[in-house]
């Protein structure tokens, strides 16, 4: 995002904060711009505390904008501070106010108060570089923390279904092959929980066992018969009964809380889809080639609601960290991928793009006439998500959903180079 508020001017402030944030306490720095005063004291993180400071100081200043200073724009302090609306609140990122530590203290040493100091002092001196945080309407925010809470539970799921492969590994290897290696499913987990060491599974009959697979929807007969086969002749790996009955009581814990995973990320998967159908915006990211019922509403909150909020693509593109940074120093110059940026919004891009590689014509054709200029696969899928963001920024801002055929006539006109690489049926004909 830029370093300037496109939608109003800067209000006229009664007094400037600077808060830094922990766990259980905030340590808070404030200057009172008619006293010039400066006050610090430490705030408890309990709502009653955060209520009682608040509800001071709108009858200190009779409700006059306060301006904040603070290192987020998520989490519970900011939730907290969203409901009083005289405070305004400046995210500033963290490496930011870690360069001006740097720029003003030779020791590097870091404490909470001093960082709430310097985040006044930045808000003081440097208010003009800092962008007033503007919270998306109540719909679009529910959208981007349930997608975000959902993609934490995929994360875990990863985690959970490698710690389970590894245990499996150790004393039941050949479960891997009686529910496949994908640990996470219903079926895996039900077959553990059921079955967790191979001599239980032995003693299943082939008709229980085919009752099983049949009743979770694996019906081919070939696999189900070369399935009970293996098993019948399988030996253990290990018969120490120390392992094997303890990692069998790590087998069925992880097999559970995969099993309650799998329905909160369907739960998370119903969310999204109610929230999607209300949404205004919906049908404009749900017509994005790749996009499907994940991406669609993180690309939706990626954008928001407030359609002043970027000036332009290259804000998205800058912000989003698709852009690379570049470094010059004397006659040399290098690219590098940008690292200071919302990592999830940044992986939102990424991923959409990838995914849209073979779902649209022209995608496809530009991921693979980077590949033939020499990029890696993740960097030319990098320069597809920063051409995506534009076409994405003027659906946005027009409230057009995509249409790639436009898109592609669009691209004939202007005789694009990857023209060549599209198939011959895709290519847009002059007339």
């Amino acid at each position: 995002m830029t370093e300037h508020d496109h939608a109003s001017p800067m209000p006229s402030f009664a007094a400037l904060v600077g808060i830094d944030w922990a766990d259980r306490k905030h340590d808070v720095y404030l200057l009172g711009l008619d006293a010039g005063q400066r006050e610090h004291l430490v705030l408890a993180h309990t709502p009653e505390a955060i209520d009682a400071w608040a509800c001071q100081l709108r009858e200190r200043f009779g409700a006059r904008p306060i301006a904040v200073c603070l290192e987020q724009t998520k989490g519970a302090l900011v939730y907290a501070l969203l409901k009083y609306d005289f405070l305004v609140l400046f995210p500033l990122n963290p490496a930011r106010l870690k360069s001006y530590r740097r720029a003003v203290t030779s020791s590097g040493a870091k404490d909470d108060p001093t960082d709430a100091q310097f985040l006044l002092e930045y808000l003081e001196c440097h208010r003009a570089h800092l962008v007033a945080w503007r919270p998306d309407d109540a719909r679009t925010r529910q959208l981007g923390l349930a997608g975000e809470e959902r993609r934490k539970a995929v994360d875990l799921r990863t985690q959970l279904g490698n710690r389970l492969r590894t245990c499996l590994k150790h004393y039941f290897p050949q479960a891997l092959d009686l529910v496949g290696e994908d640990v996470h499913t219903r079926m895996a987990c039900d077959f553990l929980l059921r079955w967790p060491t191979l001599a239980a599974a032995q003693r299943a009959t082939p008709q229980a066992l085919r009752k099983f697979y049949h009743a979770h929807n694996s019906r081919h007969e070939g696999l189900i018969t070369r399935r009970l086969e293996a098993l019948r002749v399988a030996r253990p790996l290990t018969t120490d009964p120390a392992l094997v009955q303890s990692y069998r009581l790590t087998a069925t814990l992880l097999a559970r809380q995969l099993r309650e995973l799998a329905r909160a990320i369907d739960a998370y998967d119903k969310e999204l889809a109610r929230l999607m159908a209300e949404h205004p915006d919906a049908a404009l990211f749900e017509s994005l080639p790749g996009a499907g019922g994940t991406l669609a509403p993180r690309l939706l909150v990626a954008f928001g609601s407030d359609r002043q909020r970027f000036a332009g693509p290259g804000e998205v593109q800058t912000y989003s960290g698709i852009a690379p940074v570049t470094r010059r120093s004397g006659r040399t110059a290098s690219v590098h991928r940008r690292t200071a940026c919302p990592r999830f919004l940044r992986q939102t891009f990424h991923e959409f793009a990838g995914h849209s590689v073979p779902r649209s014509a022209w995608a496809g054709a530009y991921y693979r006439l980077q590949r033939a200029r020499g990029r890696g696969h993740h960097a030319a899928v990098r320069s597809l998500a920063f051409k995506w963001i534009r076409v994405i920024y003027r659906c946005w801002k027009e409230r057009t959903p995509y249409d790639e055929a436009t898109y592609l006539a669009s691209l004939r006109r202007k005789g694009a180079p990857l023209l060549a690489y599209l198939p011959p049926a895709t290519t847009p004909s002059d007339g």
